[in-house]
């Protein structure tokens, strides 16, 4: 199982990556939890300055943008 976690403070951006990351797992059947992480302290330990951000299983795998559905899904293939 994957584990995600989307960094962010709830900006429009935030939400968006999390919108495009559960509707890949959704729509492909995959077996991964979400986690949303919007304590500044916390997202500070993944040494991130710009958000969104995308972890997967402990590594910072995309900052600063919304990424496309292919994009996740390729990352967590």
């Amino acid at each position: 199982m994957a584990i995600i976690k989307i960094l962010g403070t709830g900006c429009s951006k935030c939400k968006a990556m999390t919108t495009v990351v559960q509707e890949v797992i959704s729509e492909n059947n995959m077996d991964a939890s979400i986690e949303k992480v919007e304590d500044i302290i916390e997202i500070m330990k993944f040494n991130v300055m710009t958000t969104p951000a995308l972890v997967i299983d402990g590594v910072v795998t995309i900052k600063g943008r919304v990424p496309s559905k292919d994009e996740v899904l390729a990352l967590l293939n």
